[in-house]
């Protein structure tokens, strides 16, 4: 019997030793890159930066694009420090209103900004100065068909 399953397992492992993804992310360019930048908002720049993407860095169309903020970095004991990224949009909230840090792009570059309810001015220069964010280029494809929920639950 066990000579049997040797025999069989053989050939199977031949045939799917020999299986190949076709849509591997490094054959297709697809593997997703980050950088960071560090930017400071004022009101000469109008609390914005434009942030040109690195031109090593190709963005296709169909790519997603996400920015994570450098919210703060931890202590974790033997010197060690550990980097908090938070992703944007991120809300911070004062004692006289709120305001957030956002983005918009295109696959050239990223604006990044600040808004709120709150005078920009009146922010401290620990939230505005020298702000550190990581903008991660996630590469996608787009779908081929784009089914309903209902075709979806069916699968």
């Amino acid at each position: 019997m066990k000579k049997l399953f040797l025999l069989l397992s053989l050939p199977t492992l031949l045939l799917l030793g020999s299986c190949y993804i076709e849509n591997d992310p490094i054959e297709t360019g697809s593997l997703s890159q980050v950088f960071e930048t560090t930017v400071s908002f004022t009101n000469s720049n109008s609390y914005s930066q434009l942030v040109e993407i690195p031109a090593d860095i190709e963005v296709y169309e169909s790519d997603v694009i996400l920015v994570y903020w450098l919210e703060d970095v931890v202590s974790g004991g033997n010197a060690d420090a550990f980097d908090v990224w938070t992703p944007l949009p991120q809300t911070i909230y004062t004692n006289d209103g709120s305001f957030q840090y956002s983005f918009n792009h295109t696959f050239i570059d990223v604006f990044l900004f600040l808004q709120g309810d709150i005078n920009l001015d009146s922010l401290s220069l620990g939230l505005t100065n020298n702000q550190t964010f990581r903008i991660a280029i996630v590469g996608a494809e787009f779908a081929k068909t784009n089914p309903s929920m209902q075709q979806v639950l069916a699968l």
